[in-house]
């Protein structure tokens, strides 16, 4: 419904979203472990057969995005450890392997993935969700960060943001449930009451991954960053973007993190 703009770039691929629950129930929205939980057993996998996903994490589950051309691959890749299941009509059916088997290519032997550089901002953030009946008490305040909030300066000469203050806010809406990241001096912003975040109350660190625009077609740079994370049992938040992706780690975390993301860049080379 959105009238065309030469503003507004649209990507020509139709995108369908993997949800992964376990024993299938979705897993408890208390605290958000995103994505090391399934790095393993569905990144991993969907890179080696070039399956480019993009990753959403929400405070209460995470979300793979997989081209809908992709599907056949997808299923042939995740069915010797996943039931899978597709929804008509708000019901759940299963899918078979024998369903899509006529549009399955054997993938063929690739080069090594790129390596893109990851950096990280001193900014701490914050992994919020919001009531949906108290929404309409903070939606000025959403307005006024999502639009007319002040970015901070670009630097010319280098051609990118400084890193010790990264603008990041991320909102999301999914079935009913509200999910948001921002920064520490940001959630200052907004009435302390209506934002809920885990027990622990814990901040986080991003580390952005991409020197230029990573676009969507190249596979495997979720997995470059989940599978350390995952094996060091580290949990992150993720979110995959047109220009960068983002892993926000516990604060606590972040030199052990860097120092794994870059030891796993260096026995690469």
């Amino acid at each position: 419904e959105l009238p065309p703009s030469e503003f507004m770039q649209v990507a020509d691929s139709t995108w369908l979203v993997l949800s992964v629950v376990s024993n299938g129930r979705e897993p408890p929205g208390c605290q958000a472990t995103g994505v090391t939980k399934i790095a393993r057993s569905v990144i991993a996998p969907l890179a080696e057969h070039h399956v480019s996903v993009l990753m959403l994490s929400t405070y209460q589950t995470d979300f793979i995005l997989v081209r809908e051309r992709d599907l056949p691959v997808v299923i042939h890749t995740l069915a010797g450890e996943f039931d899978i299941y597709k929804e008509e009509s708000g019901e759940c059916v299963p899918v078979t392997c024998d369903d899509v088997s006529n549009g399955f290519l054997k993938p063929k032997p690739a080069a090594s993935p790129t390596l893109h550089p990851v950096q990280s901002p001193q900014t701490r953030f914050c992994v919020l969700t919001v009531a949906p009946d108290t929404l309409p008490a903070i939606a000025t305040m959403l307005i006024d960060v999502l639009f007319y909030s002040h970015s901070p300066p670009w630097d010319a000469a280098t051609g990118s943001q400084d890193l010790d203050s990264i603008t990041f806010f991320s909102f999301s809406l999914i079935d009913g449930y509200i999910s948001i990241v921002m920064d520490a001096e940001t959630q200052k912003r907004f009435p302390s009451d209506l934002l809920l975040t885990s027990s622990t109350g814990e901040l986080w660190r991003m580390v952005r991954i991409g020197g230029q625009p990573l676009g969507f077609d190249e596979c495997g740079i979720v997995a470059q960053i989940a599978e350390p994370l995952a094996a060091a049992d580290i949990s992150a938040y993720y979110i995959s973007t047109f220009n960068f992706d983002h892993a926000l780690v516990p604060e606590e975390g972040i030199a052990e993190v860097i120092q794994l993301l870059q030891q796993r860049q260096e026995s690469s080379r």
